[in-house]
């Protein structure tokens, strides 16, 4: 679904990326991993098509990256609402800026909402919302629009740890659902193995893949006490080491 092939970016001098080949398949969770500054969220912007790589070639659906598409949705550490806009109407921003079938696309909106467990509020404004809640709006709107490749930016980065195992554990939810092919940026090596069929380790700037690690572990995922949490520590323990 998605492939990079000697995908590298500058900025002036420095460095960001270098040489990445990477492949992600149809209806795949990819995480990235790595420090701070190692380009993840450069290869991300590279992925939609807000940044152009200065070498090397993106293709999404056999068809090269040059600008953002359609079927591709993005979230972002910030979930950026709209303020005067209810939870629902914030959903349905892309529905209108897209020209989406306006019914059938209400309908679904109502449905994320309800399955991200907002049912309840979509006539809030985002001020009366936590930002866990606020977060959960913001997977909604993108997925409003069905899809096919979601990319997410560290979107829990922002949230109490709590928060972010919830949102995780919901984000899988909605994964194993929709099945949109998945690329998940983040710092949380426990994200990463809760959520990804293979993660990506990069390397410190410039940022290249240093090992993609399978996550061979059935869902639904845990990090209690459950059949598989051997498998669960013995992944966390090797990205752990390959970080270091």
């Amino acid at each position: 679904m998605i492939g990079l092939s000697g995908v590298s970016r500058r900025f002036g001098a420095v460095e960001a990326l270098a040489g990445i080949d990477l492949e992600v398949g149809e209806s795949e969770f990819l995480a990235v991993i790595g420090r701070s500054g190692c380009g993840k969220s450069t290869l991300l912007r590279i992925i939609a098509g807000l940044l152009e790589p200065s070498a090397g070639t993106v293709v999404v659906d056999g068809r090269p990256v040059r600008r953002p598409r359609r079927d591709v949705a993005l979230v972002f550490q910030r979930p950026a609402l709209l303020p005067w806009r209810t939870v629902l109407g914030n959903v349905l921003l892309p529905v209108e800026i897209l020209g989406l079938p306006s019914a059938s696309s209400r309908k679904h909106a109502l449905e994320l909402l309800d399955s991200a467990g907002l049912g309840d509020v979509h006539g809030r404004l985002p001020h009366e919302l936590s930002g866990g809640m606020q977060q959960r709006v913001a997977l909604c709107r993108a997925l409003v629009q069905r899809p096919r490749v979601l990319l997410m930016d560290e979107p829990f980065s922002a949230l109490d740890a709590l928060t972010r195992a919830e949102l995780a554990d919901r984000l899988q939810e909605l994964h194993m659902g929709l099945r949109a092919t998945t690329v998940f940026v983040t710092h949380s090596i426990q994200e990463a193995v809760l959520l990804a069929d293979r993660v990506a380790v990069l390397t410190p700037r410039p940022g290249r893949i240093r090992k993609i690690l399978d996550v061979d572990i059935p869902r639904p995922r845990s990090f209690g006490h459950n059949a598989h949490l051997i498998e669960v520590s013995r992944c966390v323990a090797e990205l752990h080491d390959l970080l270091l």
